[in-house]
């Protein structure tokens, strides 16, 4: 368990911090099979960061860039349609080279995309294997066609207006933040499984996205003095909120099948892929649930992020929502340090994360700087 207490500062930087870990320790073999991880690393696969095909180390993909266009679709509005916008703001930076000038003619097609602060990070620019889901979604938002209402989620259990049979694991790798700032578990399952449909209508995509988010929230919201272990017991609480809405029995399947398995101990790449390759929503939540069950400790995530990385699947995506896991729980201080030296954007992400802290805390006052960087929109 996490020694003394944890501010919510604390966690909030450990989530969104821990999750870009992830995601950039697995980007490197995110489309290997270990065996190729392997005979490229030794026999133990990846042991930390290492360069990708460019020769750097420590670069994010579209997993972290989604995740804090999420953020700050949060800080922006907070509502479906805010983080609709954030989205769309994200699809911009895949489609130009770098930002374009700060100034755009009023009217323009792209101006409500070209605006605050985050947009001005040129390294978020940069093209990391969007998903397609992600990437039709979002294009067909933005032209819609003659007549066609707003954006309105479908009930839970029916399938969602875009991509109505897609449940890829895009839905969840960008909606830990919703955990971070909702009041209550239920209301974060609410609002990420809504925003999961922007992109994602298969209800197990939106849903395992709910689950994720429900489950940051119980996390952030813990208290070491109980007799269980926080982790497994927020993972239950988590599994038997899901069991209300209907259409969940894909995702709780996925949740017990991780709970089962790390119940076994003796984690192996084989039994991380025996819950699945990680490109589909619920998989990508099961296998991160799975390997942060058997390190559940502050001392444990560099450990748990080599286990989420270290198979033939998704990679990045395991390890970041891993890392969202794990950093909630114990914050910061608890992430790698030498690991975090070399993180992409680590600066920028954690202005971000604090932000994100100020805003959904007490006494958070809006200043005109802070309209500067979160213009309503």
């Amino acid at each position: 368990m996490t020694a003394g207490p944890l501010d919510r500062r604390d966690r909030v930087r450990g989530c969104l911090l821990g999750g870009a870990l992830g995601d950039a320790l697995g980007a490197p073999v995110e489309f290997e099979s270990i065996g190729r991880i392997r005979r490229q690393y030794g026999s133990g696969g990846l042991t930390g960061p290492v360069p990708d095909w460019r020769g750097k180390v420590g670069l994010i993909t579209d997993d972290t860039q989604m995740t804090l266009f999420t953020v700050e679709g949060l800080l922006r509005g907070g509502d479906v349609d805010a983080v609709r916008r954030a989205y769309l703001r994200w699809l911009d930076t895949q489609e130009h080279p770098s930002p374009p000038p700060p100034a755009v003619p009023a009217g323009a097609p792209d101006d409500a995309f070209r605006t605050g602060a985050l947009r001005e990070q040129g390294w978020l620019y940069a093209q990391r294997a969007p998903g397609n889901a992600c990437l039709s979604g979002l294009r067909e938002l933005r032209r819609p066609r003659a007549g066609a209402p707003a954006f309105v989620p479908a009930p839970f259990g029916e399938p969602g207006p875009v991509n109505p049979h897609s449940k890829g694991c895009g839905t969840v790798m960008r909606s830990a933040p919703f955990g971070l700032c909702a009041p209550d578990a239920r209301r974060a399952f609410d609002l990420a499984a809504d925003c999961a449909q922007i992109t994602h209508g298969h209800p197990t995509g939106y849903l395992a996205a709910g689950a994720l988010a429900a489950l940051v929230r119980l996390l952030v919201e813990n208290e070491t003095s109980g007799r269980d272990e926080p982790l497994a017991r927020a993972v239950r609480e988590t599994t038997d909120l899901l069991a209300t809405y209907p259409a969940h029995e894909e995702t709780t399947g996925a949740l017990r099948d991780a709970v089962r398995l790390a119940a076994e101990g003796d984690p192996t790449p084989k039994k991380v892929e025996s819950l699945g390759g990680a490109w589909v929503a619920e998989e990508a939540l099961a296998i991160a649930v799975y390997c942060a069950l058997l390190n559940p400790g502050p001392g444990d995530v560099g450990r748990a992020l080599l286990l989420a990385v270290n198979h033939s699947g998704d990679s990045d995506s395991t390890g970041a929502v891993c890392g969202n896991l794990l950093g909630a729980l114990h914050g910061e201080a608890a992430l790698p340090g030498d690991w975090l030296a070399h993180l992409e954007g680590r600066d920028a992400i954690a202005g971000l994360a604090d932000d994100l802290a100020a805003r959904f805390g007490d006494g958070h006052r809006v200043t005109d700087a802070w309209l500067a960087r979160y213009p309503a929109g």
